[in-house]
C-alpha cells in the first residue's frame, strides 16, 4: 500500500495525466503533439531556482521526486509491459554556463559530439513491440564535486549522493531498482561506456539476466580455453560465410540493415545448470563498408540463443536515442535552469513522465483507440 508521500505524488501525477489526455483527444495527431510540446514546455519552464512552479510552489515543496519517479515506472510498465522488453541504459549531456548546476564540468557530451562545459545525465528505457520510454535517470556526480563537501551543500545533493559513482555504477543501480520491481523483460543493452564495465556484466549474469553489451575492440575474451584474445581479432579471422545480413529495426533513412556473425566464447562452467548459458562475441559490420565495425559481449540460455535474436536486441539501443531526441524537442527534457540536485531530479522525472504520456498516446492512436471526443 502506498504511502501518504507516494499517494500525493500519484494523485498530483495522474491528475496531470488525465488532463493530458482529455486535451489530446479533442485533436488529430499532428496538433496533439504540437499541443503537448507547448503544455509541456509551460509546465516544465515556469519554475524558480528551486525547480517549482510559483503556482503550485507550497505544493511542491513536499513533492518527492524518487516517488514519482516509482509513479512513472510503473505507469510505463502498465501501459508497455512486455516479457521481453529490452532495458536500454545510455546517457545524454546537458550544457551548461557558469560553475553552480549541479554535477557541472567540463566533460564529453555525446549531445555536443566533444568536451563541453556540461551535466552529464544517465537513463534506462524500456523498450518492447509496443514503443519505447524512460523509466528511471540519475545525475552523473564527477569526483570534483564529491571532494566538495560545501558545494554539494550547497547545491543540495544529499549525504548518501556524495560519493563518486561511475556511469556504469548508476546504471547497475538503476537496473537493480527495475529487477527487484518486477519489471518484465528479456534483456539489456548499452553501448561500450557500460559494455566495458566487467562488474556489471558479471552481476548480470548472476542474476541470470540475459544481455547483448557492446565493447571496444580491444577487449579481452576467452576463446577455446583461458587464453586472452581480442574481440577485433577474432573478427577480422572471421570467414565470409560467417555473417548474415539482418535488418535490427527501422531508422530515419529506411531499415537499419547489418551483417552480423557471433563466435562462441569460452567460460570455465562447473555445473550442469551454468552450461546450460552461453557466452558470445557479436559483431555487426556495415554492408557497404565492411571495416566498420561494432563488437558485443552476449549472455543469454543456449537454448533461446539465435545470431538473428542477438543482433535485433543490439539494435534496440536505436530506441533511447530516438527517445533521447523526442524528449528534448517535445517535452523540454533539456530546458530548464534549475542548479540544484532536488529540483534537477523534478525537473527531468516531470520531463520523461511527459515523454511517456506522448508514447502512450501514440501506441493508442495507431491501435484505433484514440477517436476525436473519445474518452480514454
Amino acid at each position: 500500500k502506498p504511502s501518504y508521500r507516494k499517494r500525493n505524488v500519484i494523485e498530483r501525477l495522474f491528475g496531470w495525466l488525465k488532463s493530458c489526455r482529455r486535451i489530446a483527444t479533442r485533436y488529430d495527431k499532428l496538433a496533439t503533439r504540437r499541443l503537448a510540446s507547448r503544455q509541456c514546455s509551460r509546465l516544465l519552464a515556469s519554475v524558480d531556482a528551486s525547480g517549482i512552479t510559483f503556482r503550485t510552489k507550497r505544493n511542491m515543496a513536499r513533492w518527492d521526486a524518487e516517488a514519482a519517479r516509482e509513479v512513472l515506472r510503473a505507469y510505463v510498465v502498465e501501459a508497455l509491459g512486455d516479457a521481453e522488453a529490452v532495458l536500454i541504459v545510455d546517457e545524454t549531456g546537458f550544457l551548461k554556463k557558469g560553475t553552480h548546476s549541479v554535477g557541472v564540468q567540463r566533460q564529453y557530451s555525446g549531445t555536443a559530439g566533444r568536451v563541453e562545459n556540461s551535466q552529464v545525465g544517465v537513463f534506462l528505457c524500456y523498450a518492447c513491440r509496443h514503443g519505447a520510454a524512460f523509466i528511471d535517470r540519475a545525475l552523473y556526480l564527477p569526483k570534483c564535486w564529491v571532494n566538495d563537501p560545501a558545494r554539494c551543500a550547497e547545491a543540495g545533493v544529499p549525504e548518501q549522493a556524495r560519493r563518486f559513482q561511475t556511469k556504469p555504477a548508476l546504471a547497475r543501480t538503476m537496473l537493480e531498482r527495475a529487477l527487484d520491481a518486477g519489471v518484465p523483460c528479456g534483456w539489456v543493452t548499452g553501448d561500450a561506456v557500460y559494455g566495458k564495465d566487467r562488474k556489471p556484466r558479471l552481476w548480470l549474469e548472476a542474476c541470470q539476466q540475459p544481455f547483448v553489451l557492446a565493447v571496444a575492440g580491444n577487449e579481452p575474451v576467452w576463446f577455446d580455453g583461458p587464453q586472452t584474445h581480442r574481440v577485433a581479432a577474432l573478427a577480422k579471422a572471421l570467414p565470409e560465410t560467417a555473417w548474415q545480413r539482418h535488418a535490427v529495426g527501422a531508422g530515419s533513412k529506411g531499415a537499419r540493415t547489418f551483417e552480423w556473425a557471433w563466435v562462441p566464447l569460452w567460460r570455465l562452467q562447473l555445473s550442469a545448470e551454468e552450461r546450460t548459458w552461453g557466452h558470445w562475441l557479436v559483431v555487426r559490420r556495415n554492408c557497404n563498408r565492411p571495416e566498420e565495425r561494432a563488437y558485443y559481449i552476449a549472455f543469454a540460455p543456449r537454448a533461446e540463443a539465435t545470431l538473428e535474436r542477438l543482433a535485433k536486441v543490439a539494435g534496440q539501443r536505436w530506441a533511447i536515442e530516438v527517445g533521447f531526441e523526442l524528449a528534448k524537442q517535445q517535452c523540454g527534457l533539456d530546458e530548464y535552469e534549475v542548479r540544484r540536485w532536488p529540483a534537477w531530479h523534478r525537473h527531468i522525472t516531470l520531463a520523461l513522465l511527459a515523454h511517456a504520456c506522448l508514447v502512450v498516446l501514440q501506441r493508442r492512436a495507431k491501435k484505433g483507440a484514440l477517436s476525436p471526443g473519445g474518452s480514454h
